[in-house]
């Protein structure tokens, strides 16, 4: 009987396992690990450039842009779990001052205050957090939808990847369809109050389809590019996963 090629085996499976059973069995996200611990640093970072590009393809292979991840019931929100976590010191932020850029490779540049955004339709979730770390809260967000903002920015056909800066320093870039999946917000609500500054206010971002690295807090400006940079993600350029899908 003629040996199904990978290619086959991943459509045959797609649709019985998560994105993290499929990596486990085409063994993708564990040679990186499997290597580095019997090698040398320079073997670990060659295996994580030939790695992490595979990983990358078979978790964008995988993942569906629009598919809603299933929410909790308020009972279930976790309001003592979600750890605060800092990259540096909180920036200190004057709201009334505070403006929103999004900008690139755009047709319509956007610079909004906080209470131009909180005028747009307010979206709200409740989802489970994920932290790299290994814990995880449920929490309620409220916000803006990311891709309404993008829109509004009328972004050119060429743009792939958002590039996101934080009033702290943090830097983080994602995929354009993750950032317009319709559960990915800029949110300004925590559990129904007003979002606090230790977790990230006035906006950070919030979604059920990346880990918590990924979502970044007191963002400033997003940049849509067609190619990303040689900085990706400040945890990605010390060698974490860019992708960091759930």
């Amino acid at each position: 009987m003629k040996k199904p090629k990978q290619k086959e085996l991943i459509h045959l499976i797609k649709p019985q396992l998560t994105r993290r059973k499929l990596l486990q069995i085409t063994g993708f996200s564990s040679i990186g690990t499997l290597l580095s611990s019997c090698g040398t640093p320079a073997l670990e970072d060659l295996v994580g450039k030939l790695s992490e590009p595979v990983n990358q393809k078979v978790e964008q292979l995988i993942f569906q842009p629009q598919k809603l991840v299933p929410e909790f019931s308020i009972n279930e929100i976790q309001p003592q779990e979600l750890i605060v976590n800092s990259f540096r010191n909180t920036p200190i932020i004057d709201v009334d001052k505070f403006k929103l850029i999004i900008d690139g490779e755009v047709n319509n540049p956007l610079s909004l205050s906080m209470a131009e955004i909180q005028n747009l339709p307010l979206s709200s979730m409740i989802i489970r957090h994920v932290c790299v770390e290994g814990w995880a809260a449920i929490v309620q967000w409220g916000g803006i939808c990311l891709r309404d903002l993008i829109a509004l920015s009328q972004p050119k056909a060429t743009v792939k990847y958002a590039f996101f800066e934080s009033a702290d320093g943090y830097y983080e870039s994602w995929d354009l369809p993750s950032v317009t999946h319709p559960q990915t917000l800029l949110a300004y609500q925590k559990n129904g109050q007003q979002l606090q500054i230790e977790n990230g206010a006035p906006l950070r971002l919030a979604s059920p389809i990346k880990l918590g690295y990924k979502q970044s807090k007191w963002v400033t400006r997003v940049t849509l590019l067609s190619q990303l940079s040689n900085f990706k993600g400040y945890w990605e350029d010390q060698g974490y996963e860019w992708f960091a899908g759930l």
